[in-house]
Protein backbone atom coordinates (compact mmCIF):
# COMPACT_ATOMS: atom_id res chain seq x y z
CA UNK A 1 0.00 0.00 0.00
CA UNK A 2 1.27 3.57 -0.75
CA UNK A 3 2.37 5.71 2.29
CA UNK A 4 1.77 9.67 1.39
CA UNK A 5 4.30 12.05 3.74
CA UNK A 6 2.48 13.09 7.04
CA UNK A 7 1.94 16.48 5.39
CA UNK A 8 0.52 15.59 2.45
CA UNK A 9 -2.00 13.47 4.48
CA UNK A 10 -2.85 16.69 6.30
CA UNK A 11 -3.43 18.44 2.91
CA UNK A 12 -5.85 15.80 1.54
CA UNK A 13 -7.44 15.64 4.87
CA UNK A 14 -8.09 19.40 5.19
CA UNK A 15 -9.33 19.80 1.34
CA UNK A 16 -11.62 16.81 1.96
CA UNK A 17 -12.98 18.91 4.95
CA UNK A 18 -13.12 22.11 3.27
CA UNK A 19 -16.12 21.34 0.48
CA UNK A 20 -17.21 17.46 2.00
CA UNK A 21 -19.43 19.03 4.79
CA UNK A 22 -22.54 17.56 3.39
CA UNK A 23 -22.26 14.53 1.71
CA UNK A 24 -24.74 12.96 -0.31
CA UNK A 25 -27.28 10.40 1.24
CA UNK A 26 -27.51 7.68 -1.09
CA UNK A 27 -31.04 5.79 -1.35
CA UNK A 28 -31.84 2.44 0.03
CA UNK A 29 -31.90 -0.31 -3.01
CA UNK A 30 -35.72 -0.12 -3.18
CA UNK A 31 -35.41 3.34 -4.61
CA UNK A 32 -34.09 3.32 -7.83
CA UNK A 33 -33.20 5.46 -11.18
CA UNK A 34 -33.22 8.82 -9.16
CA UNK A 35 -33.29 11.54 -12.47
CA UNK A 36 -32.76 15.37 -10.92
CA UNK A 37 -32.42 17.91 -13.66
CA UNK A 38 -33.20 21.40 -14.33
CA UNK A 39 -32.97 23.23 -17.81
CA UNK A 40 -30.78 20.57 -19.65
CA UNK A 41 -31.96 16.50 -19.69
CA UNK A 42 -29.20 15.07 -18.82
CA UNK A 43 -27.34 17.41 -16.02
CA UNK A 44 -27.76 15.34 -12.24
CA UNK A 45 -26.42 18.55 -10.71
CA UNK A 46 -28.68 21.26 -11.58
CA UNK A 47 -28.12 24.68 -11.90
CA UNK A 48 -30.62 27.57 -12.44
CA UNK A 49 -31.65 30.84 -12.48
CA UNK A 50 -34.31 31.72 -9.51
CA UNK A 51 -37.75 30.98 -10.40
CA UNK A 52 -36.39 28.10 -13.40
CA UNK A 53 -37.77 24.60 -12.93
CA UNK A 54 -36.67 21.90 -11.49
CA UNK A 55 -37.55 17.95 -11.85
CA UNK A 56 -36.97 15.09 -9.78
CA UNK A 57 -38.49 11.76 -10.66
CA UNK A 58 -37.64 8.14 -8.86
CA UNK A 59 -39.05 4.71 -8.87
CA UNK A 60 -39.70 2.68 -5.49
CA UNK A 61 -39.28 -0.69 -7.14
CA UNK A 62 -42.03 -2.52 -3.59
CA UNK A 63 -44.62 -1.08 -5.52
CA UNK A 64 -46.22 0.02 -1.97
CA UNK A 65 -47.43 3.74 -3.19
CA UNK A 66 -45.52 4.91 -0.01
CA UNK A 67 -45.51 8.26 0.74
CA UNK A 68 -42.25 10.64 0.53
CA UNK A 69 -41.86 13.90 1.54
CA UNK A 70 -39.55 16.94 0.35
CA UNK A 71 -37.24 19.32 2.31
CA UNK A 72 -34.92 21.96 0.80
CA UNK A 73 -32.00 23.80 3.08
CA UNK A 74 -29.67 26.42 2.02
CA UNK A 75 -25.90 26.37 2.22
CA UNK A 76 -22.82 28.43 1.84
CA UNK A 77 -20.03 27.69 -0.65
CA UNK A 78 -18.52 25.00 1.56
CA UNK A 79 -21.75 23.38 2.29
CA UNK A 80 -21.75 24.46 5.34
CA UNK A 81 -25.55 25.73 6.95
CA UNK A 82 -25.80 29.28 5.78
CA UNK A 83 -27.14 31.80 8.58
CA UNK A 84 -30.65 32.42 6.42
CA UNK A 85 -34.08 31.34 7.63
CA UNK A 86 -36.07 29.04 5.29
CA UNK A 87 -38.69 32.41 4.55
CA UNK A 88 -35.75 34.26 3.21
CA UNK A 89 -34.76 31.64 0.57
CA UNK A 90 -38.22 29.90 0.00
CA UNK A 91 -41.34 31.81 -0.81
CA UNK A 92 -44.05 29.05 0.30
CA UNK A 93 -43.10 26.20 2.35
CA UNK A 94 -41.63 22.76 2.36
CA UNK A 95 -41.31 18.89 4.09
CA UNK A 96 -44.50 18.62 2.66
CA UNK A 97 -45.59 15.09 0.87
CA UNK A 98 -44.88 14.69 -3.16
CA UNK A 99 -48.38 13.75 -4.45
CA UNK A 100 -47.74 12.95 -8.21
CA UNK A 101 -47.35 9.48 -8.63
CA UNK A 102 -48.01 6.28 -10.68
CA UNK A 103 -47.72 2.92 -10.50
CA UNK A 104 -45.71 0.84 -13.46
CA UNK A 105 -47.87 -0.30 -16.34
CA UNK A 106 -47.13 -3.48 -18.11
CA UNK A 107 -43.68 -4.80 -16.73
CA UNK A 108 -42.46 -7.65 -15.32
CA UNK A 109 -40.72 -5.93 -12.39
CA UNK A 110 -43.62 -3.45 -10.57
CA UNK A 111 -43.08 -0.29 -9.32
CA UNK A 112 -44.23 3.35 -8.39
CA UNK A 113 -42.93 6.22 -10.22
CA UNK A 114 -42.58 9.60 -8.47
CA UNK A 115 -42.60 13.14 -9.84
CA UNK A 116 -41.71 16.40 -8.07
CA UNK A 117 -41.83 19.91 -10.20
CA UNK A 118 -40.54 23.34 -8.33
CA UNK A 119 -42.12 25.57 -7.93
CA UNK A 120 -45.57 24.59 -6.84
CA UNK A 121 -48.49 25.48 -5.04
CA UNK A 122 -46.44 24.91 -2.00
CA UNK A 123 -42.82 25.68 -2.84
CA UNK A 124 -43.67 29.38 -4.81
CA UNK A 125 -40.33 30.15 -5.21
CA UNK A 126 -36.48 29.83 -4.14
CA UNK A 127 -35.49 33.49 -4.08
CA UNK A 128 -31.70 33.44 -3.13
CA UNK A 129 -28.70 32.01 -5.01
CA UNK A 130 -26.44 29.54 -3.62
CA UNK A 131 -26.14 26.16 -2.58
CA UNK A 132 -28.85 24.06 -2.30
CA UNK A 133 -29.69 20.39 -0.53
CA UNK A 134 -32.93 18.44 -1.30
CA UNK A 135 -34.04 15.52 0.92
CA UNK A 136 -36.02 13.00 0.39
CA UNK A 137 -37.80 11.66 3.59
CA UNK A 138 -40.34 8.63 4.19
CA UNK A 139 -43.69 8.66 6.44
CA UNK A 140 -41.43 8.47 9.68
CA UNK A 141 -39.47 11.77 8.76
CA UNK A 142 -35.50 9.20 7.53
CA UNK A 143 -33.61 10.61 5.07
CA UNK A 144 -34.30 8.17 1.84
CA UNK A 145 -31.84 10.09 0.05
CA UNK A 146 -30.43 13.58 -0.99
CA UNK A 147 -29.40 15.84 -4.11
CA UNK A 148 -27.67 19.23 -4.79
CA UNK A 149 -28.29 21.75 -6.61
CA UNK A 150 -27.21 25.46 -7.56
CA UNK A 151 -29.25 28.70 -8.16
CA UNK A 152 -27.50 31.73 -9.50
CA UNK A 153 -27.68 35.52 -11.48
CA UNK A 154 -26.28 36.50 -14.11
CA UNK A 155 -24.23 39.30 -12.48
CA UNK A 156 -20.81 38.49 -13.74
CA UNK A 157 -19.82 37.18 -16.62
CA UNK A 158 -17.59 34.37 -16.75
CA UNK A 159 -15.28 33.55 -19.70
CA UNK A 160 -14.17 29.74 -19.97
CA UNK A 161 -11.06 28.69 -22.14
CA UNK A 162 -9.72 24.78 -22.27
CA UNK A 163 -6.01 24.63 -22.44
CA UNK A 164 -3.46 21.80 -22.37
CA UNK A 165 -1.04 21.25 -19.82
CA UNK A 166 2.31 23.62 -19.82
CA UNK A 167 4.07 20.73 -17.98
CA UNK A 168 5.15 18.51 -20.58
CA UNK A 169 4.60 15.62 -18.15
CA UNK A 170 1.03 15.90 -18.48
CA UNK A 171 0.11 17.86 -21.97
CA UNK A 172 -1.18 14.55 -23.25
CA UNK A 173 -3.15 13.59 -20.38
CA UNK A 174 -4.40 16.78 -17.93
CA UNK A 175 -6.96 19.75 -19.21
CA UNK A 176 -6.30 23.43 -17.25
CA UNK A 177 -9.73 25.33 -17.29
CA UNK A 178 -8.41 29.15 -17.79
CA UNK A 179 -11.34 32.13 -16.88
CA UNK A 180 -11.91 35.13 -16.00
CA UNK A 181 -15.03 36.78 -14.59
CA UNK A 182 -16.22 40.48 -15.19
CA UNK A 183 -18.67 42.57 -13.31
CA UNK A 184 -19.44 45.86 -14.57
CA UNK A 185 -22.36 46.63 -12.83
CA UNK A 186 -21.12 44.82 -9.34
CA UNK A 187 -17.88 45.87 -7.46
CA UNK A 188 -16.00 43.27 -6.47
CA UNK A 189 -14.41 44.37 -2.97
CA UNK A 190 -11.45 42.22 -1.48
CA UNK A 191 -11.59 39.56 -4.11
CA UNK A 192 -9.18 37.31 -2.38
CA UNK A 193 -11.14 37.24 0.33
CA UNK A 194 -14.83 37.51 -0.54
CA UNK A 195 -14.84 35.93 -4.46
CA UNK A 196 -14.70 32.19 -4.30
CA UNK A 197 -14.61 29.97 -7.45
CA UNK A 198 -15.52 26.27 -8.49
CA UNK A 199 -14.90 24.19 -11.01
CA UNK A 200 -16.30 21.04 -12.27
CA UNK A 201 -16.05 18.53 -14.95
CA UNK A 202 -19.15 16.86 -16.27
CA UNK A 203 -21.02 18.62 -13.49
CA UNK A 204 -19.32 15.91 -10.66
CA UNK A 205 -18.85 17.55 -7.57
CA UNK A 206 -16.64 15.15 -6.33
CA UNK A 207 -14.01 16.18 -8.23
CA UNK A 208 -14.57 20.02 -8.33
CA UNK A 209 -11.50 22.28 -7.92
CA UNK A 210 -12.14 25.15 -5.07
CA UNK A 211 -9.13 26.61 -3.96
CA UNK A 212 -8.27 29.18 -6.47
CA UNK A 213 -7.85 32.62 -6.24
CA UNK A 214 -7.38 35.48 -8.50
CA UNK A 215 -4.18 36.15 -9.84
CA UNK A 216 -4.41 39.60 -11.15
CA UNK A 217 -6.92 41.81 -11.85
CA UNK A 218 -7.41 44.39 -15.20
CA UNK A 219 -10.51 47.00 -14.19
CA UNK A 220 -13.48 44.94 -13.49
CA UNK A 221 -12.23 41.65 -14.54
CA UNK A 222 -10.80 39.09 -12.40
CA UNK A 223 -8.23 36.85 -14.41
CA UNK A 224 -6.92 33.05 -13.66
CA UNK A 225 -4.60 31.72 -15.54
CA UNK A 226 -3.59 28.58 -13.51
CA UNK A 227 -1.89 25.52 -14.55
CA UNK A 228 -1.52 22.39 -12.32
CA UNK A 229 -4.10 23.99 -9.64
CA UNK A 230 -6.76 24.32 -12.43
CA UNK A 231 -5.88 20.95 -14.16
CA UNK A 232 -8.08 17.97 -14.35
CA UNK A 233 -7.13 14.69 -15.51
CA UNK A 234 -8.30 14.29 -18.76
CA UNK A 235 -9.89 10.84 -18.73
CA UNK A 236 -11.23 8.74 -21.40
CA UNK A 237 -14.32 8.85 -23.19
CA UNK A 238 -17.11 6.35 -21.48
CA UNK A 239 -18.84 3.14 -22.26
CA UNK A 240 -22.24 2.50 -23.07
CA UNK A 241 -25.13 0.26 -23.59
CA UNK A 242 -28.62 1.05 -24.70
CA UNK A 243 -31.40 -1.52 -24.06
CA UNK A 244 -34.04 0.78 -25.10
CA UNK A 245 -35.09 -2.52 -27.01
CA UNK A 246 -34.97 -4.53 -24.24
CA UNK A 247 -35.78 -7.79 -25.77
CA UNK A 248 -32.75 -7.48 -28.53
CA UNK A 249 -29.12 -7.28 -28.32
CA UNK A 250 -27.23 -4.66 -29.48
CA UNK A 251 -23.41 -3.39 -30.33
CA UNK A 252 -22.61 -3.05 -26.78
CA UNK A 253 -25.07 -6.24 -25.93
CA UNK A 254 -23.74 -9.68 -26.33
CA UNK A 255 -27.03 -11.92 -25.10
CA UNK A 256 -30.55 -11.46 -23.38
CA UNK A 257 -32.14 -13.90 -21.09
CA UNK A 258 -35.71 -13.52 -19.29
CA UNK A 259 -36.06 -15.12 -15.95
CA UNK A 260 -38.34 -13.16 -13.48
CA UNK A 261 -37.00 -10.07 -15.37
CA UNK A 262 -35.22 -9.28 -18.51
CA UNK A 263 -31.25 -10.10 -18.12
CA UNK A 264 -28.54 -8.20 -20.77
CA UNK A 265 -25.44 -9.76 -20.64
CA UNK A 266 -22.95 -6.62 -21.78
CA UNK A 267 -19.65 -7.59 -24.12
CA UNK A 268 -16.42 -8.06 -22.05
CA UNK A 269 -14.28 -4.76 -21.45
CA UNK A 270 -11.16 -4.33 -21.31
CA UNK A 271 -8.73 -1.88 -19.99
CA UNK A 272 -8.19 0.84 -22.64
CA UNK A 273 -5.12 2.92 -20.27
CA UNK A 274 -2.49 1.66 -22.63
CA UNK A 275 -4.23 1.40 -25.72
CA UNK A 276 -4.63 4.47 -28.36
CA UNK A 277 -7.38 6.95 -28.22
CA UNK A 278 -10.08 6.00 -30.16
CA UNK A 279 -13.11 8.90 -30.28
CA UNK A 280 -16.41 7.61 -28.96
CA UNK A 281 -19.17 10.00 -28.21
CA UNK A 282 -20.76 9.98 -25.08
CA UNK A 283 -22.82 12.23 -23.21
CA UNK A 284 -20.43 12.75 -20.33
CA UNK A 285 -20.96 10.16 -18.24
CA UNK A 286 -25.50 10.73 -17.79
CA UNK A 287 -28.12 8.71 -18.77
CA UNK A 288 -31.26 8.45 -20.74
CA UNK A 289 -34.81 6.58 -19.57
CA UNK A 290 -36.41 5.40 -22.88
CA UNK A 291 -38.24 2.51 -24.25
CA UNK A 292 -38.76 2.37 -28.22
CA UNK A 293 -41.61 0.10 -27.93
CA UNK A 294 -43.35 2.02 -25.07
CA UNK A 295 -45.94 4.67 -24.99
CA UNK A 296 -44.39 6.67 -21.69
CA UNK A 297 -41.13 5.18 -20.45
CA UNK A 298 -41.62 6.47 -16.63
CA UNK A 299 -44.25 3.90 -15.91
CA UNK A 300 -43.70 1.24 -18.89
CA UNK A 301 -39.68 0.97 -18.73
CA UNK A 302 -38.59 -2.37 -17.52
CA UNK A 303 -35.94 -2.92 -15.10
CA UNK A 304 -33.51 -5.05 -16.06
CA UNK A 305 -30.42 -6.97 -14.78
CA UNK A 306 -27.34 -5.92 -16.40
CA UNK A 307 -24.29 -7.80 -16.14
CA UNK A 308 -20.83 -6.11 -16.57
CA UNK A 309 -17.10 -8.22 -17.19
CA UNK A 310 -13.72 -6.07 -17.23
CA UNK A 311 -10.71 -8.00 -18.16
CA UNK A 312 -8.19 -6.08 -16.47
CA UNK A 313 -5.00 -8.00 -15.46
CA UNK A 314 -2.53 -5.26 -13.23
CA UNK A 315 -2.52 -6.37 -9.47
CA UNK A 316 -4.56 -4.38 -6.79
CA UNK A 317 -2.52 -2.96 -4.22
CA UNK A 318 -3.98 -3.64 -0.69
CA UNK A 319 -7.57 -2.39 -0.05
CA UNK A 320 -7.67 -1.18 -3.79
CA UNK A 321 -11.27 -1.77 -5.56
CA UNK A 322 -12.80 -1.73 -9.00
CA UNK A 323 -16.48 0.10 -8.94
CA UNK A 324 -18.64 0.74 -12.09
CA UNK A 325 -18.63 4.88 -12.33
CA UNK A 326 -21.14 7.21 -14.07
CA UNK A 327 -24.34 9.56 -12.64
CA UNK A 328 -26.45 6.53 -13.03
CA UNK A 329 -25.65 7.05 -9.52
CA UNK A 330 -24.45 10.25 -8.98
CA UNK A 331 -20.68 9.07 -9.43
CA UNK A 332 -21.09 7.58 -6.14
CA UNK A 333 -19.49 4.10 -4.86
CA UNK A 334 -21.60 1.37 -3.27
CA UNK A 335 -21.68 -2.23 -2.80
CA UNK A 336 -24.23 -2.40 -5.58
CA UNK A 337 -20.75 -0.76 -8.16
CA UNK A 338 -18.30 -3.07 -6.79
CA UNK A 339 -16.43 -5.39 -9.23
CA UNK A 340 -15.98 -8.95 -8.17
CA UNK A 341 -13.02 -10.97 -9.47
CA UNK A 342 -14.07 -14.42 -10.95
CA UNK A 343 -11.38 -17.08 -11.04
CA UNK A 344 -13.41 -18.91 -13.65
CA UNK A 345 -13.34 -16.63 -16.21
CA UNK A 346 -10.23 -14.53 -15.12
CA UNK A 347 -12.48 -11.50 -15.45
CA UNK A 348 -13.87 -8.50 -12.71
CA UNK A 349 -17.87 -8.97 -12.55
CA UNK A 350 -20.97 -7.07 -11.45
CA UNK A 351 -24.40 -7.32 -12.04
CA UNK A 352 -27.03 -4.02 -11.58
CA UNK A 353 -30.67 -3.56 -11.86
CA UNK A 354 -31.09 -0.73 -14.25
CA UNK A 355 -34.24 0.82 -15.59
CA UNK A 356 -34.57 0.68 -19.90
CA UNK A 357 -32.78 3.14 -21.41
CA UNK A 358 -28.94 4.84 -22.62
CA UNK A 359 -26.56 4.56 -20.05
CA UNK A 360 -22.81 5.96 -19.87
CA UNK A 361 -20.16 4.02 -17.36
CA UNK A 362 -16.94 3.46 -16.72
CA UNK A 363 -14.44 1.21 -14.54
CA UNK A 364 -12.56 2.79 -12.10
CA UNK A 365 -9.71 2.32 -9.38
CA UNK A 366 -11.06 3.18 -5.54
CA UNK A 367 -8.23 3.69 -2.97
CA UNK A 368 -9.11 2.86 0.73
CA UNK A 369 -9.39 6.38 1.95
CA UNK A 370 -12.03 6.75 -1.13
CA UNK A 371 -10.46 8.99 -3.46
CA UNK A 372 -10.47 7.78 -6.51
CA UNK A 373 -8.48 6.76 -9.87
CA UNK A 374 -10.14 7.41 -13.02
CA UNK A 375 -7.50 7.10 -15.45
CA UNK A 376 -6.16 3.72 -14.18
CA UNK A 377 -8.07 1.59 -16.50
CA UNK A 378 -9.50 3.71 -19.06
CA UNK A 379 -6.26 5.98 -19.08
CA UNK A 380 -6.33 9.91 -19.70
CA UNK A 381 -6.14 11.66 -22.62
CA UNK A 382 -5.83 15.40 -23.72
CA UNK A 383 -8.29 14.58 -26.78
CA UNK A 384 -11.27 13.64 -24.51
CA UNK A 385 -14.63 15.62 -24.65
CA UNK A 386 -15.27 17.02 -21.60
CA UNK A 387 -18.07 19.69 -20.04
CA UNK A 388 -16.70 22.27 -17.52
CA UNK A 389 -18.54 24.53 -15.36
CA UNK A 390 -16.81 27.38 -13.52
CA UNK A 391 -19.39 28.98 -10.77
CA UNK A 392 -18.27 32.06 -8.92
CA UNK A 393 -19.38 33.03 -5.57
CA UNK A 394 -18.91 36.69 -3.75
CA UNK A 395 -19.84 37.84 -0.44
CA UNK A 396 -20.92 41.25 0.20
CA UNK A 397 -19.35 43.05 3.23
CA UNK A 398 -21.88 42.04 6.00
CA UNK A 399 -23.46 39.82 4.30
CA UNK A 400 -25.24 36.53 5.60
CA UNK A 401 -24.48 33.90 2.67
CA UNK A 402 -22.29 33.69 0.07
CA UNK A 403 -24.30 34.56 -3.34
CA UNK A 404 -23.84 33.04 -7.04
CA UNK A 405 -23.18 35.65 -9.11
CA UNK A 406 -22.15 34.21 -12.74
CA UNK A 407 -21.66 30.73 -14.33
CA UNK A 408 -19.72 30.02 -17.32
CA UNK A 409 -18.95 26.86 -19.27
CA UNK A 410 -16.58 25.34 -21.35
CA UNK A 411 -15.46 22.37 -23.41
CA UNK A 412 -12.60 20.49 -24.40
CA UNK A 413 -13.42 19.48 -28.24
CA UNK A 414 -11.80 23.49 -28.44
CA UNK A 415 -9.08 22.94 -26.53
CA UNK A 416 -5.75 24.98 -27.31
CA UNK A 417 -2.45 24.78 -26.53
CA UNK A 418 -1.42 27.01 -23.52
Amino acid sequence: MKIYPLFQTILLVFCATLFSQIKDVNPPNNLQTIIFIGNTPQAQLPIIKPGERLQLSFDDINGNERDYYYIIEHFNFDWTPSDLSKSEYLEGFDDVRINYYENSLNTLQMYSHYDLNIPNRDTRAITKTGNYLLKILDDRGTIMFTRKFIVYDDIASVSVAIKRARDLNYINTKQVVNFSVNSPSLLLINPNQNVKSLVLQNNNLNTAITNLKPQYTIGNELIYRYDQEASFWAGNEYLNFDNSDVRGATVNIRRVELEDLYINYLYTNIARKERPYTYYPDINGNFLVRNIRGQKESIDAEYVWVHFALQYYDDLKEGQEIHLYGNFNNFNFSENTRMVYDEKSDTYRNKRLFKQGFYNFKYVLVNPNGSIDEGAISGNFDQTENDYTVIIYYRDLGGRYDRIIGVGKGNSINITNN
